[in-house]
């Protein structure tokens, strides 16, 4: 049966590229096997032309959402407080969500019962993340200071309360939003004269 051999595609997501190789049939009749199967649940979509098999779901780890959400949407890096908690610098969570920053647009969407969220951030404040084993996310700093940003443009709701504000360099945080505006700025430093950093 064609869907038995898909179970044979060793990565975790695939496109019709990928079916038509392992199936032996063309790429048009691999995209109406993958419309059908999608159809009948026995595939995933992700985004067009995305697709996992759904007892992939249960197995997912963190670190593979996070790499989906990198192709999901290209270019974009792991940040705000899913960065955050993933270097345990924020006691809230994002179970059932990755926040992510991106070049391309603001979007929220929902796909394989995970809520995917970007926020876009112009190409000068696009930087400071790096690439873990199979996606990129921000790094300690990076993210908090796209938190402080996005919340001073009332892009982001940050709950600041949630992390741990004394594990950062005032200093690296007040670098980094340089290149943002008055408003961040003017943020942070009220965020540090209320923490007492």
């Amino acid at each position: 049966m064609n869907l038995d051999k898909l179970q044979n595609i060793e990565t975790l997501y695939f496109n019709s590229n990928d079916i038509a190789r392992v199936l032996s049939i063309s790429y048009k009749s691999a995209q109406v096997t993958a419309s059908r199967y999608v159809k009948e649940k026995r595939l995933v979509r992700l985004k067009r032309d995305f697709y996992l098999l759904p007892q992939k779901l249960k197995r997912i780890s963190e670190d593979e959402w996070f790499a989906i959400a990198n192709v999901l949407q290209t270019p974009s890096y792991i940040s705000l407080t899913s960065a955050l908690s993933y270097y345990n610098l924020s006691t809230q969570q994002t179970r059932g969500s990755v926040e992510s920053i991106g070049l391309q647009r603001t979007i929220s969407f929902k796909a394989a019962n995970i809520e995917f969220n970007y926020n876009k951030v112009k190409k000068i404040f696009y930087s400071g993340f790096t690439r873990k084993e199979n996606f990129f996310i921000a790094s300690p700093a990076k993210a908090l200071a796209d938190a402080v940003y996005l919340t001073a443009i009332g892009k982001y709701n940050a709950d600041f309360d949630a992390i741990d504000l004394e594990k950062f360099n005032k200093a690296e945080i007040d670098e980094i939003l340089k290149t943002t505006n008055r408003a961040a700025q003017n943020l942070w430093q009220n965020l540090t004269k209320n923490y007492g950093l």
